[in-house]
């Protein structure tokens, strides 16, 4: 990946009201991966402390997304076709941390695979909570 897409994704990444309302950090991005982290918040947790599967999906659209855009040379712009989460465990811990896969990418449509784990930030240890399949569409 060039330092100019890097920064093009860096500075998207920065720019999103959604991703600053949820304190979120890119904590990698190379050509076709990215992994984000995202704090927990009460607004996140359902009764029992865990998170809630609507922000597992959330998190999942925008990690997938991310690691569409990377995979491409040129700056573009990528929407969800399809998005299948399958939640594997309660997602009880600190933070969700997603890591994103290009599995193929074409001139239009990209597939990707993301992982969701949940972080013990007293451990240090990770859970894998979701996984799931995406398949985005190139549109700019």
């Amino acid at each position: 990946m060039t330092p100019e897409k890097k920064k093009l994704m860096t500075d998207s990444f920065g720019r999103s009201e959604t991703l600053k309302f949820y304190n979120a950090e890119l904590l990698e991005v190379d050509t076709g991966f990215v992994s984000i982290k995202i704090p927990k918040m009460e607004m996140m947790t359902r009764k029992a402390g865990m998170f809630n599967g609507a922000m597992i999906a959330s998190l999942v659209d925008v990690s997938s997304g991310y690691a569409s855009v990377s995979h491409y040379k040129d700056d573009c712009y990528v929407v969800t076709v399809e998005l299948k989460v399958n939640y594997l465990r309660p997602a009880l811990g600190d933070a969700l941390i997603s890591r994103s896969y290009v599995i193929k990418g074409g001139a239009k449509i990209i597939v990707v695979r993301t992982e969701i784990y949940v972080l013990d930030e007293n451990t240090g240890s990770e859970s894998h909570v979701a996984t799931s399949l995406v398949t985005m569409m190139r549109i700019k």
